[in-house]
Parts: structure tokens; sequence; C-alpha cells
């Protein structure tokens, strides 16, 4: 990499939803991908195990030489962002802010779903967010764990999936919500089954694509942009990247050609 670019990191494949987005929005830049394949899911770990695994993660990406870090993970946006921004001089932005400004803008009745990882709700992140922006909101959350395995099976558009999401979302479906945050950036690859199961009235936001807008008025902001030239996407994890390799492209939108493992 000549010229620095913008490392992302998650606890595997599905910080790659915010990867795709960046594709598009930033074609330009030079991205770095980093996912801890080894220590994965995140979701179930406690808030300090999952702050040193980020601290560690970033130090990499660093290390690198890039410019920006994303915390392309809502578990470790939930828990891990002030120990990274304390940590290092490179803006660093996770997928929680974003999404919650999203969710208060698109809500005309006040009454806003959050779901993800068993860590996310749990640390409370993204009621903190809302409420920060909106004191007045109704606020209601819901751990969906099994929508990680099942975006990553590809089971996204069967009945199981269906039956999981009506498991999961018919206490949010009675609150009569109107806007429901996809706190895990697993979760975009059932949207289609959630917002069928919530009907149209019911507003999804991506935390992926909001993330990335946030990084494209980052960068212009502080003169970070890279204008011209062709961007590019390296990929690194920390277990054997066989099975990165073979379901990230369901994540990213395009096939992953190879991913390098690193040590740990």
């Amino acid at each position: 990499m000549h010229e620095p670019g913008i490392g992302l990191f998650d606890s595997g494949v599905g910080g790659l939803t915010v990867v795709h987005r960046l594709l598009e929005a930033v074609p330009h830049e030079h991205l770095l991908y980093l996912g801890d394949t080894a220590r994965h899911p995140y979701g179930t770990k406690s808030a300090d195990v999952v702050t040193r695994y980020a601290v560690e993660n970033a130090e990499f990406l660093v290390e690198k030489g890039v410019k920006m870090v994303v915390v392309a993970c809502n578990s470790a946006s939930a828990v891990a962002l002030d120990a990274l921004r304390e940590r290092f001089d490179v803006p660093v932005l996770g997928v929680i802010e974003p999404g919650a400004r999203a969710a208060v803008a698109a809500s005309r009745n006040r009454k806003i779903g959050v779901i993800g990882t068993e860590a996310t709700i749990a640390s409370g992140a993204y009621t903190r967010a809302l409420r920060a922006l909106d004191p007045g909101l109704e606020l209601y959350t819901r751990a969906c764990p099994l929508f990680v395995p099942l975006a990553e099976e590809g089971w996204v558009d069967n009945q199981v999936a269906r039956e999981t999401a009506a498991l999961y979302l018919a206490s949010l479906r009675r609150s009569r919500i109107d806007c429901l945050v996809l706190g895990c950036t697993h979760y975009p690859l059932l949207a289609g089954t959630i917002g069928e199961y919530l009907g149209p009235g019911v507003r999804l936001v991506d935390s992926a694509a909001e993330t990335a807008r946030e990084v494209v008025a980052t960068l212009a902001a502080r003169g970070l942009a890279r204008g011209e030239g062709q961007g590019s996407a390296s990929f690194f994890v920390t277990d054997v990247p066989d099975r990165f390799v073979k379901i990230g492209g369901r994540f990213l939108g395009a096939a992953i050609d190879s991913a390098v493992r690193i040590e740990r």
C-alpha cells in the first residue's frame, strides 16, 4: 500500500457489509480489513475481553499505516470506542452513532426498535446514543443471536429465517415501532425477511450504509480523502482463511480471491 488507507476490523465476516458500502462510496480509497476469525464471535463475550481484542486489532491496522480506523462491528463499537480513541491518533469511527442518527431522522412516531447481538444490546450503547439525540424516544431492544449463523449459512430467505424473525420480532411489531436499527453488520443480509415480517410501515436502518456516509464526511472534513486513482481492498484474518474466503462474498457482494492469515 503506497498511500495511507482506511482500516476496518470485525470479529469475522459481518463487517464486510461496511466494506461493500465503502467500495461504492469511496472507490479511490485503499481499504484494509481485519477479520478476527480466531476469536469470533464477539457478541457473547464480556466488555473487557472485547475491548482487549479491539485494541489489538486496531494496533495491527495502525501499524499498517492507516489514516482512519473503522470499528465495523457493533459489539466492539458498543464497548471499545472510548479506549480506542484515547489510544490512537487517527480518527476512530464506530457503527452505532451513525445508525442512531439515521434512526432518529427516519422515525415519525418516535418509537424505535434496535436488534443486535447479546453484547451490543446488554451494553445499552444504542439506547444511550438514541436518547442523547432525543430523550423522549420510546425504545425497544431485542437480542437476536441466531441471525448471525443464519446470515453466515446463507439461510436468509427460507422458512427457518422467517420463523426465527417471527420469534424474535413479535414483541417489536406489537410495540408499533416505525423504525428498526439493524444493530449487527450481519443483519442486512436478512433485511428482506425482517422487513417482510414487520411490514412496509417500518423503516430499516442499515448501520453499514450509515457508517459509510460517516466515513465520507469525516474524510472530507479532515482533508484525508483520496480524490483520484484506483482504490484497493486487502483482507487479513487471524485463523485459516478458507471459511472467510468462502462465505465472505455474501457480505461483500463480490468474490474474495484471498486473505492473509496473521499470527496472534
